[in-house]
């Protein structure tokens, strides 16, 4: 089979490889992928971020991906051939004590599929059956391959905030996550807003807007009168980080309201701000980061719902064998969720 691999410590170095189908193990069962998304990890692997030199390359990258399976080891249970399914990318070690007390999303020792071994742009995928969730055949296979994503929006909104109907919510960042917290804020009640910046306006924001969301430039735009005519003059109730830039925060802190709510979802680097007027305020900050099994399972059920479009949302205009495209076009703004079809690495 064929894989995409980051071959180089460079920018791009994504290159076609050769890869053995993979043999799965007794506890583990072989998926045949069918789609896979792109979200910003793997553009950050294409850039090679310092955050990634502990791969070791190549590797085949991608962790957002819907298949069947193909094959089941002897100890595997709770899944058969033929069932659809997604993975929980990051997998925990069920030894450390965050795996013992149910906070596998920040296990001591995860491996990231994808990163620390090989992912998901391959025509198959050996598996775990511990980090598997199955999916509903009712669930579009293009959509399925984006519960992951979703399942990080789920886990910022309903598990990490306080946003209820009725509360203004500000989502800083249109890329894939934001996008998607905006809709589970939406289905939980909150009056969403969307902000990005000018390179966002060719294609995020309109997309944010397209979804049914009120939008902010935050570098055209008076961000004092806007957050007035949006708030009456109070602030946002919850702000939503979701940029992944050093300025989120900074932003976050100026926009939301005395005892409202920050909640961190990008991994901003670093900043430096004054932090008493934080405390003064009583502002609660919250980090959230991936997901856990009932975040996908509520992810499932907000897809088949209805409360998330990802009809709307993905982008299927790309080639996973002309992938630089790909990169390129998300890292400048021109696409949000791209979404391959993975059956081309098996021709």
């Amino acid at each position: 089979m064929r894989g995409l691999a980051k071959t180089a410590r460079t920018g791009g170095a994504m290159e076609i490889v050769d890869r053995d189908r993979p043999d799965p193990g007794p506890d583990e069962a072989l998926i045949e992928v069918d789609f896979a998304g792109l979200c910003g990890s793997d553009a950050g692997i294409y850039e090679f971020e310092s955050a990634f030199e502990r791969m070791d390359l190549p590797t085949v990258i991608g962790h957002e991906y819907t298949g069947r399976i193909v094959e089941a080891g002897d100890e595997v249970t709770e899944f058969s051939v033929g069932d659809r399914v997604v993975e929980r990318p990051i997998r925990g070690c069920g030894e450390c004590y965050q795996c013992k007390i149910g906070e596998e999303n920040v296990c001591q020792n995860a491996v990231i599929t994808g990163v620390d071994h090989d992912g998901a742009y391959a025509g198959y995928i050996a598996v775990p059956e511990r980090a598997l969730h199955p999916v509903p055949e009712r669930v579009d296979p293009k959509h399925a391959a984006l519960v992951e994503p979703t399942s990080i929006g789920a886990r910022a909104v309903i598990q990490n905030s306080r946003v209820g109907p009725g509360d203004r919510v500000l989502v800083a960042g249109p890329g894939p996550i934001g996008q998607l917290t905006a809709q589970i804020a939406r289905a939980q009640g909150g009056e969403v807003v969307v902000a990005g910046v000018s390179a966002d306006t060719e294609y995020r924001l309109p997309l944010a807007e397209e979804l049914g969301f009120d939008t902010v430039n935050v570098e055209a735009d008076d961000l004092e009168a806007r957050r007035d005519a949006l708030t009456d003059g109070v602030g946002y109730d919850v702000v939503f980080d979701t940029t992944g830039h050093p300025s989120g925060l900074t932003m976050a802190v100026d926009e939301v309201r005395k005892g409202g709510q920050i909640v961190l979802v990008g991994q901003t680097g670093e900043t430096t701000m004054p932090y008493s007027p934080l405390v003064r305020a009583e502002i609660d900050l919250q980090c959230s980061y991936a997901s856990m099994y009932e975040d996908f399972e509520r992810s499932l059920r907000l897809i088949d719902s209805g409360g998330v479009d990802h009809a709307t949302f993905l982008d299927q205009r790309f080639d996973l064998l002309e992938a630089d495209g790909a990169f390129d076009a998300f890292l400048r703004g021109e696409t949000c969720k791209p979404v391959f079809d993975v059956s081309v690495l098996r021709d």
